[in-house]
C-alpha cells in the first residue's frame, strides 16, 4: 500500500471514529432521529448513507466483500438502535481497512471500476471524493446533535492528532 492510501485509510478510519463519539454523544436514540424544521435528515439517516457509501464503494467495490448496498433504506430506515448503528460503523471500519488494502499504486490513475455520481473518475479522485464527502455529512451530524439536544460541547471530530502521521511539533 502506498503512503498516500495509508493516509486516505487514516483520515476515513479516524473520522469513522468521530462518527461513532457523535452518535454516542447524542443524550437519548430518540434525539439520533430527531427532525427539525429544515432539516431533511437525521443523524441517524446521515451514519447508515455514511455507512452504506463506503461498505459499497471501498468494501464491495474495491475490496469484493461482496456488500449490496441499499442505498434508499440508509435514508427511510428510522428503527436502528444507537447499538445497531454503531455495530454498522465497526463494520465500516473493516470494509475500509481491507478494501484499501486491496488498492494499488496503478490504480489511483485508473478509473475507479463504477461511476460514482454518474460520472467515472481516477480512482485517486474517487478516493478525494470519498473523503470529502464524509467530512461533510460528518459535520452535518455534528451540527443536528446540537440543535436538536441544545449541547454544545464537541466530541473532537476530525482531530488532526488523530491521524497517523501525527507527531508534536518542533518547539
Amino acid at each position: 500500500m502506498n503512503e498516500f492510501i495509508r493516509q486516505l485509510e487514516g483520515a476515513l478510519l479516524r473520522d469513522l471514529r468521530s462518527l461513532k463519539r457523535e452518535i454516542e454523544a447524542y443524550p437519548t436514540e430518540a434525539d439520533i432521529w430527531r427532525t427539525a424544521p429544515g432539516v431533511s435528515n437525521t443523524g441517524g439517516t446521515l451514519a447508515l448513507h455514511l455507512a452504506g457509501n463506503l461498505q459499497h464503494f471501498i468494501g464491495g467495490v474495491l475490496g469484493q466483500s461482496g456488500y449490496v448496498r441499499n442505498r434508499d433504506a440508509e435514508f427511510a430506515r428510522r428503527d436502528v438502535t444507537r447499538n445497531e448503528l454503531i455495530a454498522e460503523i465497526d463494520r465500516t471500519l473493516s470494509a475500509v481497512h481491507a478494501g484499501l488494502a486491496r488498492a494499488t499504486d496503478a490504480d489511483l490513475l485508473s478509473d475507479f471500476p463504477i461511476p460514482i455520481g454518474n460520472k467515472m473518475l481516477s480512482t485517486g479522485d474517487a478516493f478525494l471524493h470519498l473523503v470529502t464527502h464524509f467530512a461533510y455529512h460528518l459535520g452535518q451530524i455534528d451540527y443536528h446533535r446540537r440543535l436538536v439536544t441544545g449541547q454544545g460541547a464537541t466530541v473532537g471530530a476530525m482531530v488532526p492528532g488523530e491521524l497517523r502521521t501525527a507527531r508534536p511539533a518542533a518547539g
